[in-house]
């Protein structure tokens, strides 16, 4: 009996956490989705209508039209199938019965009868707002007026290419020298090992944007403004703390056996971190990885300020931010455009998944 009493609470525990959890993949769910379904939608379907469309539901269908005399004033109620309705009233729509009156053309005096009807899956997609966000081609849009604009879309490919030379060596360099600091605080023993340690995680409450003007005017002095070594540097120098902290956390509970076995058959410091340390910190490499890929890959503040915002070194993160500056209106491009951008961080995210918890936990339990 005690024991079903204790197995109550537990699965009582379980069905509120993994409630919890559906919960929060459903928030993060539904917003991608419709990121998704907008960027293979027509310009014109997503001017007129909401992404949820695509799937079956009921809408207002127009079963009739009613020409009101031409001579009709709207100023004054306006008779409509034996019944008066003010103008707002019919620009808004209005219930009669359970059909809806509204104008389909308030110039022409021309109202619409419409009824609720189900609709079936729209499969209408393109993937020309893909070819227009990463080819920059010319498009043409149709209003809901009816009238055709042409406008040149944003090439986001040459963005792309440019993300990703700043992000890998962003990513890779770090990492390399941020292993070799953090083997040697934890196994290494050397003068002021503590002192330099302390430096270390006090640079990690400091914010960045403090160091922006200094280093802006040694990279204007040295001519590192506006190249990839430049930004190379700057989200280098940004990430160290950081991801020496985690390496850290990671290298110092490996067991200490292990190093001596190693010193005791003449393997060099260069050694052991290449054939012990690097292996067995496969997962905690994968998961601080994963950060600061994502950290780079969003970053839109140090590489406007260190790269700068020319079409010939300009990265997504700020090719998007134009879009939305000059092209506010223009969803179509945007959901593109916000969708290539995420598609690199996922394919990144699920490639590491298996060993992203494992690292996460590495360093907070022994033995």
């Amino acid at each position: 009996m005690a024991k079903r009493k204790n197995k109550a609470p537990k699965r009582k525990a379980s069905w509120l956490v993994n409630t919890i959890l559906a919960i929060i993949c459903i928030i993060w769910f539904i917003p991608t989705l419709g990121l998704l379904i907008s960027s293979v939608r027509p310009a014109a379907d997503i001017l007129q209508t909401g992404w949820w469309t695509v799937f079956p539901h009921r809408q207002w269908a127009t079963e009739e039209q009613v020409k009101l005399p031409k001579d009709t004033d709207l100023r004054q109620p306006i008779t409509v199938n034996g019944q008066t309705f003010s103008d707002d009233q019919l620009k808004s729509g209005v219930m009669q019965g359970d059909k809806r009156l509204v104008w389909e053309n308030r110039r022409a005096r021309t109202v619409d009868v419409q009824d609720k009807k189900w609709s079936g899956f729209t499969l209408d997609f393109t993937t020309q707002n893909y070819e227009t966000v990463l080819g920059g081609k010319q498009y043409k849009i149709t209003q809901p007026d009816g009238t055709v604009k042409t406008e040149q879309g944003s090439g986001m490919g040459r963005s792309f290419w440019n993300t990703i030379a700043v992000v890998i060596p962003s990513t890779v360099i770090p990492i390399f020298i941020a292993s070799f600091a953090a083997y040697a605080f934890a196994w290494l023993k050397f003068k002021g090992r503590r002192v330099f340690f302390v430096v270390v995680i006090a640079l990690l409450v400091v914010p960045l944007q403090v160091a922006l003007i200094p280093i802006l005017r040694d990279y204007t002095a040295l001519g590192l403004n506006g190249t990839y070594f430049g930004i190379w540097l700057a989200h280098t120098a940004f990430g160290l703390p950081l991801i020496t902290y985690f390496m850290y956390n990671s290298i110092s509970q490996l067991p200490r056996d292990l190093f001596e076995s190693a010193y005791m058959d003449g393997a060099t410091n260069f050694t052991i971190f290449s054939k012990l340390i690097l292996p067995l910190s496969v997962p905690a490499l994968a998961s601080i990885s994963i950060f600061q890929f994502l950290w780079v890959w969003n970053d839109y503040l140090v590489s406007l300020i260190f790269l700068g915002s020319q079409p010939e070194v300009q990265v997504l993160s700020m090719n998007i931010a134009n879009m939305v500056g000059s092209r506010g209106s223009d969803w179509h491009l945007l959901t593109a455009a916000a969708f290539v951008s995420m598609l690199t961080p996922l394919a990144v995210f699920f490639a590491l998944q298996k060993y992203f918890v494992r690292g996460l936990l590495g360093g907070s339990i022994k033995g």
